[in-house]
């Protein structure tokens, strides 16, 4: 009974001396020697603030400039891309509509890619109506044909609507040097600001990002009136940003006085891939100004912790550790649920508790990141996925896609749709008696007359799978389609491609088309059914013909079928 009595005794002594009687008890003894040390820490304190706050402002700013260059990166890697695809292209086939689709819809910082000619007109714009302005005096489009590399040009005017642009161009003949085309990008300085607004409303601190010339490029919210203007036209900055946008130099930190006697720090860095810059520059007279407002308050603060020491210890404790640890408990809990957007450091937690937050803080930042290039990825894959890299066509699910797209349409306009169904005659036995490679080359040729007859058209042309290809006749009713599929018809056969099993000792197609106004009682399968239908047809009509099929009735092409007897 004893030693039961003692460990009863013990468990209430335990409690009674939990974590806030213990800090309370601490706190008393620790009170009066701590005064005398508070006078001198706080100096050290302050400038250990200071070298913190620099800390900070920099973290940021690298932060900003790593946006900035994510940026870059996706508009060299779109340019990139668009020069690739037309480099496989002839020179005179541009292949505006492959254009319209390399545009990724999440890239919110370009706003429309173009084609340039040699001399100097827009060929093809995800805007038409950029097509044909003359950009022949821009300097930019002669550094990128010398460079035969991706270049940014300084701040610019858009002849389009006057709004305030940066340019990225990237030739074509950096893949083909036989051609003088030059793919270019429009890229938003309204965004860049957007990206520098974790600089903004700091005091003692201001940012930009310049071009090679001095002119400001981006800006925090608090400073966009600088947009547009030379930096060095404040006259406290002539020298320094001059000294900053110097070529031979692509980072640097230095020291100057301002007018007024204080002394301000600048610090730059070159985005990488062109000749713009980052520019921070700090006020350190401002910056201690809220640095001794803030020793001030800790004074205060630190009589009024010596009275609530002794007096609520319990809720002192309380509020200085059992609340922040449910809080970082809190945010760590949000983040397993896949929150990125929660801020440890956001939270009033004690300065202890500060490297926790940061530590929790950089990992939602570093999980955020992945999260987003795993979606730019995607969206990239998803592009490629629509085309045809043997035709250069869209594929089944890009066809797919704009089948639906223009069903949908035709649906509400009570407009009319047609489809042509294109099937390469005997290809087995080609490929049997050519060779595989020849058979791809066949494949190539007839894909590239079908863009070209698709831009004729206004039609949409893709490779449906294997030997058989398709072309989409938006607005299009069936007697027209019909002579579409005859030039379809003729188009192949003129091209002359050898083949010795033939009877016509040329490679021909079979077409067979469909036509319809949509409406609720049918379906885009219907078409497609009705043209493979009159597909079938023309094969049984001895193929090198083109056949009719209504969604109803199946008609032959008279004439086609004359020439192909």
């Amino acid at each position: 009974m004893s030693g039961f009595g003692f460990k009863r005794k013990t468990t209430e002594l335990s409690k009674l001396f939990g974590i806030r009687a213990r800090l309370a008890l601490l706190a008393l003894i620790l009170v009066a020697p701590l005064m005398l040390e508070r006078t001198r820490s706080l100096e050290e304190t302050r400038n250990k603030q200071i070298a913190l706050a620099y800390s900070e402002f920099s973290r940021i700013a690298q932060q900003s400039a790593d946006s900035q260059r994510d940026a870059i990166s996706s508009v060299e890697t779109v340019l990139k891309s668009a020069a690739h695809i037309q480099a496989s292209k002839s020179a005179s086939d541009l292949d505006c509509e492959t254009l319209q689709a390399s545009l990724p819809v999440k890239l919110p910082w370009i706003r429309n890619l173009t084609i340039v000619g040699g001399d100097g007109r827009i060929k093809c714009a995800t805007l038409d109506e950029l097509i044909g302005l003359d950009l022949s005096d821009r300097t930019y489009l002669k550094r990128a044909r010398l460079a035969r590399d991706l270049i940014f040009s300084d701040f610019l005017s858009s002849k389009y609507d006057s709004e305030p642009i940066v340019i990225a161009a990237y030739p074509v003949s950096a893949v083909n040097p036989e051609s003088d085309l030059v793919i270019v990008a429009s890229v938003n300085l309204d965004w860049m600001s957007k990206v520098m607004r974790d600089l903004s409303s700091r005091h003692g601190v201001m940012a930009f990002l310049v071009d090679s010339a001095g002119t400001v490029l981006a800006a925090p919210a608090d400073l966009a009136r600088m947009v547009g203007r030379p930096l060095d036209s404040v006259p406290a900055l002539t020298t320094a940003v001059t000294r900053a946008i110097n070529p031979d130099q692509p980072s640097g930190q230095f020291s100057f006085p301002s007018p007024a006697g204080a002394k301000l720090t600048l610090s730059f860095s070159r985005i990488t891939g062109t000749e713009s810059r980052l520019i921070l520059i700090v006020d350190e007279a401002r910056v201690a100004a809220d640095i001794n407002h803030d020793i001030r308050n800790a004074y205060l603060q630190l009589g009024f912790v010596c009275v609530l020491v002794l007096l609520g210890a319990l809720f002192a404790a309380e509020k200085l550790i059992i609340r922040p640890i449910h809080t970082l408990v809190a945010v760590a809990r949000r983040f397993g649920d896949g929150d990125w957007s929660v801020r440890a450091a956001g939270s009033r937690l004690p300065t202890e508790f500060a490297p926790l937050a940061r530590a929790f803080d950089k990992m939602a930042n570093q999980l955020f990141e992945r999260e987003r290039e795993l979606i730019a990825s995607n969206d990239r894959l998803t592009v490629m996925a629509s085309i045809d890299m043997l035709s250069g066509l869209a594929n089944r699910r890009g066809f797919q896609s704009r089948l639906d797209f223009e069903w949908a349409k035709a649906q509400q306009c009570n407009g009319e749709l047609a489809l042509l169904m294109i099937d390469v005659d005997h290809f087995k036995l080609f490929n049997d008696t050519y060779g595989h490679p020849e058979g791809d080359a066949c494949l190539s040729r007839i894909g590239e007359t079908l863009a070209g007859l698709a831009t004729a058209t206004a039609g949409f042309a893709a490779r449906y799978g294997g030997e058989e290809f398709s072309l989409l006749l938006p607005g299009t009713d069936t007697s027209h389609a019909l002579g579409i599929g005859e030039m379809v018809r003729a188009a192949v056969q003129s091209l002359m491609i050898p083949h010795a099993t033939s009877d016509h000792q040329a490679v021909t197609v079979s077409v067979g088309v469909a036509g319809v106004r949509p409406s609720e009682a049918l379906n885009p399968s219907d078409l497609l059914e009705a043209a493979d239908a009159s597909l079938y047809v023309a094969k049984r009509n001895g193929r090198n013909t083109v056949a009719e099929h209504s969604l109803g009735q199946t008609a032959e092409n008279g004439s086609a079928a004359a020439l192909a007897s």
